[in-house]
């Protein structure tokens, strides 16, 4: 071998020694003569070959037979070096002959696919410059053969296989014979390098794509004259990017049709990294489009609906790039024609996200006459109020977001809808960031309108709002949105409330019957029990709210303080009982309306002193205790002996709290009936009262032992004598007597004083 290399290439005429040379070769390198057993002895026949082909060239076209079976099996080789160097006496062999080798080129394509994924990168690079090659300068059918094997080389870890591969697809575009025919086919391969992540593949298949722009633009210059001539450069374009030549862009929309329908399908592959590519070069191929989108819709949709639900996220992110030049290139007229029916059938979040993406993508002036209908749709119950699931939500708040940041003032006329919506997705029991992202929303769609905050936008639109929720409010349940939507209304809006009270309140009074959902009556009374324990800033803001007084207390509250059984029951009263405390405690309740309802309502107060939960107890107590302030002096004696049995009970009662609210009403039970015209026919009553009290005197806590002290003190002043002759008959029983001798002192300094 070696004394062959150096004749061979130091010789005038190696042409000359083929006649023996190339037989020789095919008996050592060919089954079925039997193989040489040596690595290194093979590897230097197939470099000895290829210095023949460097040496002879074209003389070497009556062997080209030979020459092919032995690359047919060097190229299936063990050893990885002879399988680089018979890719090398490939590509010479097909560049030395090209008349020639064309006949016999397809007979090399099996091996070179059978080795194009070898486990050493170096030979993956070599296959692939063979494979260019072989088809370029042999039989251009062969490219079907190739060509799935090619793409799933641009998926290859290694960016020189890759880089490699954008070699040889830019070198076909631009010079294979047969180009024309595959460019639907190859065209996918090469733009699928411009999202490569090593920056010098990207900047190979751009300097391809260029220049196959440009031939072919020369090449079909007749066709192009009127577009080169009058070609206007569109006034909405995507930030950031080039626009390709037109060339490029023409190449793109005439084999768009081919390639789009295969490219949706490997959008929904199983392998997560082919949906990648597929949506990266959707991106790619609808910025080259441009117009000629228009007539693809339904399919590019279709597969943009499915490519945004999916699991991947680079999917959804390049899908939504994809669907935003759409929105830059496709007339709304056409796109929102196509992209609205479904809304009206069961919208999923994938249709909302492609909705949103198509408006962030169009220009302001030919979005704005659509403007009024994507309102309308948005706002429409079947769409905001198709489901509470959190990431629909979101879909459906991005939507509103692209259309005041699109649309900005032209918003104005959609406001009421996209507050609408925006109450809707606030309404849905979700995470505070998504409840920050609704009010950030509103503050925009306040902005363009030139309002100071959302809360004028409540105040411009509460009375249309309520009246919105309130259309179905007869038939309300705790599952029904419209209760979720008119809390949001009632305790989001802060003042602007107090100017729609009429509704308001007839809502309430219609939702809050006995008879209504118990769930449902609960939310509701938790709402006005928030606004009343702000009144001022809410539903009292214009100081209109005591006009309703009468409705609320008699129509709203009294009704629902009645005893019913079951704990959804008892919540309720709970929440009545805090309203009307509500009420009492911000003083829109005045003495004067107090006596207006207390024979309505003291009887149902009394029996809340009775409830199990605390908290209804202790504002029983309080509300007892301002009723006897304001009219205690005109209670008749079954109501004093009612009053006074009820709250006594309440010394007993598992909390201090309770226990000391209950002292503080008994000593003003004492002042009422000091004034009142039956206090002669009380006397029993009292008596009794003192020795109970007597008792208390003893109680553990000493905060009730001087609480109780001061009602006997101020209780002394009925009946003296009675009270001295209780407290001397159990002085002695008593474990601290102290408060006894207080409470007799405090009597006899009291009749001196007399």
């Amino acid at each position: 071998l070696q004394l062959l290399r150096h004749g061979l290439s130091q010789g005038e005429r190696p042409c000359e020694a083929l006649p023996v040379l190339l037989p020789a070769l095919a008996q050592r390198l060919c089954p079925p003569q039997g193989a040489e057993p040596s690595e290194e002895l093979r590897l230097g026949l197939v470099q000895l070959l290829g210095l023949l082909l460097q040496r002879c060239g074209a003389s070497m076209a009556p062997y080209l037979g030979d020459i092919v079976r032995i690359l047919q099996a060097t190229l299936l080789d063990h050893y990885a070096e002879v399988r680089r160097e018979s890719c090398r006496c490939a590509v010479a062999c097909a560049r030395a002959m090209p008349e020639h080798f064309h006949m016999q080129s397809e007979s090399l394509i099996k091996p070179l696919m059978q080795t194009i994924s070898h486990q050493h990168y170096r030979v993956r690079v070599d296959v692939i410059q063979a494979t260019g090659a072989v088809i370029q300068f042999g039989n251009g059918k062969s490219v079907d053969d190739v060509l799935s094997h090619l793409a799933q080389r641009l998926f290859d870890e290694i960016p020189k296989v890759r880089h490699a591969v954008t070699t040889v697809i830019g070198e076909w575009l631009l010079h294979l014979r047969d180009r024309y025919s595959y460019f639907h086919k190859l065209i996918p391969l090469l733009l699928g390098s411009f999202t490569d992540e090593i920056p010098e593949n990207t900047k190979l298949a751009w300097t391809y794509w260029e220049k196959i722009g440009l031939q072919w633009e020369k090449e079909n210059e007749e066709d192009l004259k009127d577009k080169m001539d009058f070609s206007v450069s569109p006034s909405h374009y995507p930030k950031g990017e080039t626009r390709p030549g037109l060339g490029c862009r023409e190449l793109v929309s005439r084999n768009l049709s081919k390639i789009l329908p295969g490219l949706c399908h490997d959008i929904t592959d199983w392998v997560a990294s082919t949906r990648i590519k597929a949506s990266q070069l959707l991106y790619t191929l609808l910025l080259h489009a441009e117009d000629h989108i228009t007539q693809h819709m339904e399919l590019l949709l279709r597969a943009l609906n499915q490519a945004c639900s999916d699991e991947e996220s680079e999917v959804v992110k390049n899908s939504v790039k994809a669907a935003e030049l759409i929105g830059t290139f496709v007339s709304p007229k056409v796109s929102l024609k196509l992209i609205t029916p479904a809304f009206e059938q069961t919208p999923k979040a994938s249709c909302v996200m492609v909705l949103a993406a198509v408006i962030r993508g169009s220009p302001k002036e030919i979005l704005q006459p659509h403007v009024s209908q994507l309102g309308n749709t948005l706002s429409q119950a079947g769409v905001c109020q198709r489901s509470e699931e959190v990431f629909y939500m979101e879909q459906l708040l991005y939507c509103v977001q692209a259309l005041i940041e699109v649309c900005q003032e032209d918003c104005k006329e959609i406001s009421l809808q996209l507050m609408k919506v925006l109450v809707t997705i606030m309404a849905v029991p979700s995470s505070q960031d998504l409840k920050e992202k609704v009010e950030n929303t509103m503050s925009s769609l306040a902005e363009v309108q030139q309002l100071e905050s959302f809360l004028c936008l409540y105040k411009q639109h509460i009375i249309q709002l309520l009246e919105w929720v309130s259309v179905s409010c007869e038939g309300w349940t705790c599952y029904s949105p419209q209760v979720l939507q008119f809390e949001v209304i009632t305790t989001h809006s802060g003042a602007a409330i107090g100017g729609a009270l009429d509704d308001f309140v007839l809502i309430l009074k219609t939702c809050l019957q006995p008879n209504r959902d118990p769930q449902m009556r609960l939310k509701l009374f938790t709402v006005l029990s928030q606004l009343l324990q702000k009144a001022n800033e809410t539903i009292n803001s214009q100081g209109l709210f005591p006009s309703y007084l009468e409705t609320v207390i008699k129509d709203i509250l009294a009704p629902n303080l009645q005893w019913h059984a079951g704990r959804t029951a008892a919540a309720i009263r709970a929440t009545a009982v805090l309203c009307l405390w509500a009420l009492i405690h911000s003083e829109m309740l005045s003495p004067k309306e107090v006596l207006k309802v207390k024979d309505e309502l003291m009887p149902q107060v009394i029996a809340s002193l009775d409830e199990d939960s605390k908290i209804t107890r202790l504002m029983a107590c309080r509300i007892v205790d301002v009723f006897l302030k304001v009219c205690g002096r005109q209670f008749d004696a079954d109501k004093f002996k009612n009053t006074y049995t009820e709250v006594l009970k309440r010394l007993d009662d598992a909390s201090c709290d309770v226990r000391l609210a209950a002292a503080h009403t008994l000593a003003n039970w004492f002042k009422c009936l000091k004034g009142s015209d039956v206090k002669s026919s009380m006397e029993g009553h009292v008596e009794f009262l003192y020795q109970e009290l007597l008792v208390h005197l003893d109680d553990p806590d000493e905060n009730l032992q001087k609480a109780v002290l001061e009602v006997l003190k101020e209780g002394s002043i009925l009946y003296p004598d009675l009270l001295v002759r209780e407290i001397e008959g159990v002085v002695h029983k008593h474990q601290t007597p102290v408060y006894c001798n207080q409470l007799l002192h405090h009597i006899q300094s009291a009749k001196e004083s007399a």
